[in-house]
């Protein structure tokens, strides 16, 4: 009985720190394959992304992650901030549920720049879920879940050192440090900082190319484990200081902030999170346990663009208890559960206050069969309350199928439902001259409606052997229809932004063709061919979602040399994305001097790494990106007149940088 606890409790461990029972099951069968692993065996469309995956880029943040990673595409966000942005099915991350080991964390206020907040060295792994999530983890989820699991206490080597730098002159060093108190509690302290702290004008538009910034980001954490009583425990606490400065090379904040002098701005951000889980399995009885997690926040982000000001602080507090068990038989199990959210907004747009308080209560129950063979059925369904979002319910379904060996077919829907930040999660917008127009419709957030959406998935995939080598081919088509919508119309007139209730239709439909293939011994072949056809009414007619390339195309490359003695080998990585065609913003009323063409030029970009492995404790790697140098030009429109009617900073289609080449170096104590 004492070993069966202890496997359970190791079970319930992970349990705290991934998507769902699925997830775990993926962990379990893959982990000793390849650094990106996708089962067979997993109820939901879920991709493990491991630390050696991480570690195929220079991954500085979690922004910076998915690289390498087909079903993510990363974008720039503007010209000014460097700032990146992740869309999943044609969808920008507003409409992903993104957790920290299955707590809800970048959200509110933090969408525009929470991703680059969690340093690189700090993530074990991710796990990335297409279509709707699993109910208890929150109704917000429309497009999918991403899940970032954190180095653990327990598990991780004592000391671990990163440094970094690149020709942008962005320099980063990480410390973590870990260590064993007694037998059953172990801390860990991670520490990150980063610079930049020189000026750069590439494009000699006048404007700095990437932000002048500073960043000390702090991490303790506590893990207890003890296999004889049954408990398990997580306590974390971190705090995050984050400051940017952008504009025009001539800007002295000190003396131009608030005039036409010079255009600048300036992002100062302030987090500090505590959280803590403790999980407990039943002696008697192995396969059920209970967990409770719980989180309190707060993020201050005072800044300005030019002459707009924007401040926003959110004070939250979550909760949530699970309770895990079978019916009858372990081939029928449930989880079921209660969240709590809490979320103080004080949020300041120039003069007006759109300060507010939004809380949710929630109840969930989710049934998970599985045959054990070739069929798993996840029925969930959750009711809540807000009180500015009402009473709504939260249906959900996920299926797998295995109709023949290393064949599986997955089928999921579900519906999501969210309130749109409009603000925070388009404040890149302030750095143009645009003006904000909000319809109001009587709605209780910004006088809008909730945004609602259904998510239909299909997918198959299909291992195989081509000239006695592995591969397998995936399939993906998922469609997301907006019942209501927040519409960000950039459309109408490129002096103006307006946000307005979806009036027609809109919806984004995401087609995947991905094709994985062993060309050689420790040679890896990663390639997918996406589109995207995702349409929305504007008030000035029908067009395709504007900075979104109906077609992409990404190949990676992946070489290990066999290990030597004391681990010595090489890696080498290559990646390349070809981007199409972009719908993009209107600007045809502009003089023809500050006027887009309806569509942008398809591109492509390069990314190399190479790593070289002197042992089990220490290795370097050097690397570049956008190797073939492509730029946007102009980045900026009118960018010799800021404080002019025709100024924008956020119709950025291409990189700003051009090539970039950096070096680190990775050292442990074991």
């Amino acid at each position: 009985m004492k070993i069966q606890i202890t496997l359970v409790l190791v079970l319930l461990f992970a349990a705290f720190n991934s998507y769902s029972q699925d997830t775990l099951r993926e962990i379990k069968v893959q982990s000793k394959r390849k650094a990106l692993q996708k089962s067979y065996t997993v109820t939901g469309n879920t991709t493990l992304v491991t630390k050696k995956e991480l570690l195929k880029a220079a991954c500085c943040n979690l922004a910076e992650s998915f690289e390498t990673n087909p079903s993510i595409d990363v974008n720039f966000s503007d010209a000014l901030t460097g700032t990146k942005q992740i869309k999943m099915l044609g969808l920008t991350s507003p409409y992903l549920l993104m957790t920290q080991e299955n707590v809800p964390s970048v959200r509110g206020a933090s969408q525009a720049y929470g991703l680059s907040f969690t340093p690189g060295p700090w993530i074990e792994s991710i796990q990335i879920t297409k279509g709707a999530g699993s109910v208890a983890n929150g109704f917000e989820s429309i497009s999918g879940q991403i899940n970032t699991e954190l180095v653990k206490p327990m598990s991780e080597v004592p000391f671990l050192l990163n440094a970094y730098g690149s020709t942008d002159s962005r320099f980063e060093l990480n410390a973590n440090f870990n260590q064993k108190l007694s037998d059953n509690w172990a801390t860990s302290l991670l520490l990150h900082g980063n610079i930049r702290d020189s000026k750069m004008d590439k494009n000699s538009d006048g404007f700095l190319d990437n932000p002048l910034q500073k960043q000390i980001n702090l991490l303790n954490r506590y893990q207890y484990y003890n296999a004889e009583t049954g408990w398990v425990s997580f306590i974390n606490l971190q705090y995050m200081d984050d400051a940017k400065l952008m504009g025009q090379l001539s800007f002295n904040p000190d003396a131009d902030k608030g005039t036409t002098n010079s255009w600048g701005s300036e992002i100062d951000t302030k987090k500090i999170d505590v959280s803590t889980k403790i999980g407990y399995v039943f002696k008697d009885m192995p396969y059920q346990s209970i967990g409770f997690q719980n989180a309190l926040s707060s993020y201050d982000q005072d800044s300005y663009f030019g002459l707009n000001r924007y401040t926003i602080k959110q004070n939250s507090f979550y909760s949530n208890l699970i309770f895990n068990s079978i019916i009858n038989n372990e081939k029928n199990k449930f989880a079921t559960g209660l969240n709590f959210t809490y979320d103080n907004y004080a949020e300041f747009v120039n003069s007006l206050d759109y300060s507010r308080i939004d809380n949710t209560v929630g109840a969930f129950f989710e049934y998970t069969y599985d045959n054990q063979d070739n069929f798993s059925l996840i029925l969930g369904g959750r009711v809540d309350y807000g009180n500015r979002l009402g009473v709504f319910v939260t249906p959900r379904i996920h299926m797998k199928y295995n109709p023949w060996e290393k064949g599986v077919l997955r089928v999921s829907a579900g519906r999501g439902k969210r309130p749109a930040n409009i603000f925070a999660e388009n404040q890149t917008l302030f750095a143009s001259s645009r003006t904000f127009d909000v319809v109001n419709s009587g709605g209780k957030l910004y006088g809008l409606d909730s945004e609602i959406a259904w998510n239909y998935g299909l997918s198959f995939m299909q291992g195989f052997k081509l000239f006695n080598r592995n591969a397998d081919v995936t399939a993906d088509f998922y469609r997301t229809n907006f019942q209501n919508q927040v519409v960000v119309d950039i459309m109408q007139s490129p002096q103006s932004v307006i946000f307005h209730n979806l009036d027609g239709v809109s919806f984004a439909n995401s087609f995947q063709l991905e094709f994985n293939y062993e060309l050689a011994k420790h040679l890896e072949l990663r390639s997918a061919y996406k589109y995207y056809n995702i349409k929305t009414d504007y008030l000035s007619g029908k067009y395709q979602r504007p900075l979104q390339a109906a077609h992409r195309f990404f190949g990676n490359l992946g070489y290990e040399t066999q290990i030597k003695d004391k681990g010595q080998h090489w890696k080498f990585d290559f990646t390349y994305n070809w981007i199409g065609e972009q719908q993009l913003p209107y600007t045809a009323s502009n003089p023809v001097a500050f006027q887009f063409p309806d569509h942008s030029s398809a591109y492509s970009l390069m990314n190399a790494q190479i790593t070289r492995v002197f042992s089990s404790t220490f290795e370097i790697y050097v690397g570049g990106e956008n190797i073939g140098n492509y730029t946007q030009n102009p980045a900026i429109v009118d960018s010799q007149n800021p404080f002019g009617p025709y100024f924008d900073a956020t119709i950025l289609y291409a990189p700003v940088f051009g090539q970039m080449y950096y070096a680190g170096l990775r050292f442990k104590i074991r």
